[in-house]
């Protein structure tokens, strides 16, 4: 359950272990995990009652109008999904993404991802990507006694939208963790996001919450990263934790958003 061992057989208390959310043997997981597989080990083309059951209840922790929910196997395969609805939604092609960003480990998402190309080995940012200044209250220009510096971070953003518009792009989507984790585990400043998805939304992009970290309660005071800042975004990413490190991942969108996607392609 709650405790690693080294090799001599020294305890150490399993605080994250990256993947698992309740600990990494947790006897009624393990359990669950064998009860199902005993049962039915299958995809989700089959459908059974497990499935909407487990979702009716996810959604449910979300608030309106995120309501629709696309299972995956891989928080990098949730971000791609949620990249191809934002396109499809849009009819547009590029995203903005915060400096030292990592959203997944596939060819696309490694060029929009800044912590992976544009480090040792990197090939830079993909020209559909666009690098906003991360909004850190500690080493960034804008610090922890500035209550203007969620807005002022979130202009970054707004500077985004008129570069690629000055090269005659558009944005389809602005791409967030609620707490960049690769960046340093960066609490947002206050309003930050709001002022974000305004300008976002306002050039006609869709905005999308990062949560394959900080989801399901890891920040403590909420259940996910987004509703700390007040907002509700367009798309939810959900990694890891949702299935204690099985592969299992979502993607939570509107109902004006998924409709988008019918479009025929299976």
């Amino acid at each position: 359950m709650q405790y690693l061992f080294d090799e001599t057989g020294k305890a150490y208390l399993d605080a994250v272990n990256n993947v698992t959310h309740v600990r990494h043997c947790h006897p009624l997981v393990v359990k669950a995990g064998q009860d199902q597989m005993a049962a039915l080990n299958t995809n989700s083309r089959y459908l059974d009652d497990n499935l909407t059951d487990y979702v009716e209840r996810l959604t449910g922790l979300f608030p309106d109008p995120l309501i629709v929910c696309f299972l995956v196997c891989t928080g990098s395969e949730a971000n791609e999904l949620a990249l191809r609805l934002a396109r499809t939604h849009t009819r547009r092609n590029d995203v903005i993404v915060l400096d030292h960003a990592y959203h997944g480990n596939t060819g696309t998402l490694v060029a929009m991802s800044p912590y992976k190309c544009e480090g040792p080995g990197g090939t830079g940012l993909g020209d559909f990507a666009h690098k906003a200044r991360l909004p850190d209250l500690y080493r960034g220009p804008f610090k922890l006694d500035d209550p203007e510096a969620g807005r002022k971070y979130a202009e970054d953003v707004e500077l985004c939208i008129s570069d690629a518009h000055g090269r005659g792009k558009q944005i389809a989507a602005f791409f967030s963790e609620s707490l960049p984790s690769c960046a340093g585990q960066i609490v947002l400043p206050e309003g930050y996001l709001q002022e974000a998805f305004h300008h976002v939304r306002s050039a006609g992009g869709v905005c999308v919450s990062d949560e394959l970290q900080v989801g399901f309660g890891r920040v403590g005071s909420h259940m996910w990263g987004f509703e700390t800042q007040g907002v509700v975004p367009d798309m939810v990413t959900l990694g890891k934790p949702i299935g204690n490190g099985h592969p299992l991942a979502a993607v939570i969108t509107t109902s004006e958003i998924a409709r988008s996607f019918d479009t025929g392609m299976r």
